[in-house]
């Protein structure tokens, strides 16, 4: 009882994370005129915000998501630039090499709605002739002209410069908030985009409900060992969250989560490298936390929109995220968002918009930023905010890792005390969580199985389950870890989430090939001449 009392204490006396928001007058909105619904979540969106009505922009644009170069620049890019000067938000000047940028801008954000095309068309380019140079290898983006939208949005005000390659972002890495930067020629693009209009309703309005109680709850990341760089954005998002206190659940195996693993209460996901949305969001019982954050690196993530069965950002929206990140065309891992940077940006309060741009190295290129960029999930991870019940145990967290940041055994003292006095699962798997993470499987070993008598879900249990697996699996005790994975099945039968046991039994114990069909004649084998 200690414990809660001093856990309102500290979160009623926090601060809230104090950065500077992106204000509503400095954000413009741009919408398909020729698209009805486009207009009605522009309208939304201002409203919700509370943007002027004069920071509404309509342009009569093709109502398709693929769009050529030609017809971005006749429909979207002239007419845009166009509206600035009008509207006198901009100044812009000519430099001593023929370019005309920006030199002062009162618009930092430019939100795009469901309606506006989503991606740039290459340019057909005509056949190399005898005696043109080859291609280089160490320079793939030259000559490309495809592109997002979004991202050549981020710097239209830049005129005379070629649209092929890549523009260096100059928000890249900063730790300033975009108002405090001296970058007129920059504006943050984000997107308000989903496979249906009611999932875009939702977006908005889940930002701005999630801010005034924080988002809570558990985070997981699974590292799939594809490229050293990705993954150690991957590793670097885990130690971030374990200093904050965000309970992460990290898979290291080089297969991806499996189908309806037992992923509850997640507010936080990133991982990587499927084609399309598998593992946990097959699951039709799952669902996000309001206002989760999660993105899936992959190269054409975000390659179209309309069907959230395929590729990834439409159906982490779909299934209740509030905002993601992705690629249009093939991005290459160094030019796509870093995971690092953004979680780190995003714990440190900044807004989502700010935090992507942030995370992202250049302009004019594939990157897709999905959400209200306004808004800042973490606003008030130092405390404070709407208290919800749910909620608790992750606030207890994060109150303990604030408390005894320079004492993390007092901090696991206190948690295993609260733990128990709390009977909670969420606290008790934390701790195992963290000992994993510290190389004590043993201990973590036995927190999970105190976690799982605590917790009531069946699917909180199957994942203390799998937690123990995976420490056998880690340490190639296969035949114990097919054993458990077998004596599971048998335990919890038909639930959905026990399909994710197969999912592993299939790579450990793989099931014999199908006997050959004796009505049918031998294929005859291929030999090489």
């Amino acid at each position: 009882m200690r414990f809660l009392i001093r856990i309102v204490f500290l979160l009623t006396a926090a601060s809230a994370v104090s950065r500077a928001a992106i204000s509503a007058e400095s954000v413009a909105v741009l919408y398909n005129s020729t698209v009805p619904e486009s207009r009605k979540l522009a309208e939304l969106y201002c409203d919700v915000r509370r943007i002027p009505a004069e920071n509404l922009i309509a342009l009569d644009m093709p109502a398709t998501p693929d769009i050529s170069r030609a017809s971005y620049e006749k429909s979207i890019l002239k007419p845009l630039r166009a509206e600035f000067e009008s509207r006198k938000w901009w100044k812009r000047q000519t430099d001593a090499g023929g370019v005309t940028l920006p030199v002062v801008n009162r618009i930092r954000a430019l939100v795009t709605m469901r309606g506006v095309p989503l991606r740039i068309q290459s340019v057909p380019k005509p056949a190399p002739k005898p005696g043109d140079p080859p291609a280089d290898p160490q320079n793939p983006v030259a000559g490309r002209d495809d592109a997002s939208v979004d991202s050549e949005l981020a710097m239209f005000g830049v005129e005379g410069l070629p649209s092929d390659g890549i523009l260096q972002n100059k928000f890249y890495k900063s730790t300033k908030p975009i108002g405090e930067m001296n970058l007129p020629f920059l504006v943050l693009t984000a997107r308000i985009d989903a496979p249906t209009f009611a999932t875009c309703e939702r977006m908005i309005r889940d930002a701005v409900e999630v801010e005034k109680t924080g988002l809570w709850g558990r985070a997981y990341v699974d590292i799939a060992n594809k490229f050293p760089q990705g993954d150690q954005w991957l590793e670097a998002v885990v130690i971030a969250n374990a200093e904050a206190g965000i309970p992460t659940v990290v898979d290291r195996f080089n297969d991806t989560l499996p189908k309806n693993y037992p992923m509850t209460d997640a507010a936080c996901y990133y991982g990587w490298y499927d084609w399309s949305l598998s593992g946990p969001f097959l699951n039709s019982r799952f669902q996000f936390r309001k206002g989760a954050v999660a993105t899936h690196l992959h190269s054409f993530s975000a390659e179209q929109m309309a069907d959230a069965g395929k590729n990834w950002c439409g159906g982490l929206l779909e299934k209740g995220a509030a905002v993601t990140v992705g690629n249009v065309y093939e991005p290459y891992l160094h030019l796509t968002h870093d995971y690092a940077i953004l979680q780190q940006r995003l714990l440190e309060g900044f807004s989502w918009g700010e935090a992507c741009w942030m995370a992202m190295p250049v302009t004019s290129w594939q990157g897709v930023v999905f959400g209200d960029p306004m808004y800042r999930p973490y606003l008030n991870l130092a405390g404070g905010g709407v208290k919800q019940e749910g909620d608790i145990p992750y606030r207890a967290l994060r109150a303990a890792a604030l408390e005894w940041k320079k004492n993390p055994l007092e901090r696991q003292k206190q948690l295993e005390k609260a733990a128990g006095r709390m009977n909670s699962g969420v606290l008790a798997e934390a701790l195992g969580l963290e000992f994993l993470l510290l190389k004590d499987p043993a201990a973590a070993s036995k927190w999970f199985h105190t976690a799982k008598g605590y917790y009531v879900p069946v699917e909180d249990k199957l994942r203390q389950d799998f937690h123990q697996i995976a420490i056998d699996r880690a340490a190639n005790r296969k035949d114990q870890a097919v054993r458990d994975l077998r004596d599971a099945q048998t335990r919890y039968g038909p639930i959905p989430e026990a399909e994710a046991l197969k999912g592993w039994l299939d790579i450990l114990d793989p099931p014999p090939p199908p006997p050959a069909d004796p009505t049918k004649p031998p294929e005859l084998k291929k030999t090489l001449k």
